[in-house]
């Protein structure tokens, strides 16, 4: 099967590795074969036998186990730990709550749900996201005027 790598672990998919799917229930995957493709990386998985239970995981996500991930730098944040957090301009006001994360090429975007219901399109980066605070449960931002 060929899937798409969100990983920045250039290793991370190797025969032997083992994944999780986002489905309820998980099913535990593990990897048998690993070719490169230029739209990819073809996968061999030991529990999937044919092309129909290949296309039965299509947009399926694979994760792995929290203890199994990279430490983060100091400026790094795992999407789901963004997922909630309060966003307030600089002078404290309530702009909405983060209900995603966009990944993109050139920079990820927040989703922020505003208090009437629509989605604003943040883009991830200092100028504009000026503080994250995930113990605290804040995102601090000075965006530009319009963008709210």
């Amino acid at each position: 099967m060929l899937v798409r790598s969100l990983s920045d672990d250039p290793d991370r998919f190797v025969v032997g590795a083992t994944f999780q799917t986002d489905e309820t229930p998980p099913r535990v995957l593990d990897i048998a074969e690993v070719r490169p493709h230029s739209e990819g990386i073809l996968l061999g998985l030991r529990q999937i036998g044919s092309r129909n239970a290949a296309e039965a995981l299509r947009g399926v996500t694979f994760t792995i186990d929290h203890a199994e991930r990279r430490q983060l730098d100091e400026d790094e944040f795992w999407p789901e730990d963004l997922e909630g957090l309060k966003v307030v301009d600089v002078a404290g006001e309530t702009l909405g709550r983060v209900t995603g994360v966009i990944t993109g090429a050139a920079q990820d975007r927040l989703a922020v749900t505003t208090p009437d219901g629509s989605v604003v399109e943040v883009p991830f980066v200092a100028a504009i996201v000026i503080e994250v605070d995930v113990s605290g449960g804040i995102a601090r931002m000075d965006p530009p005027p319009g963008l709210f």
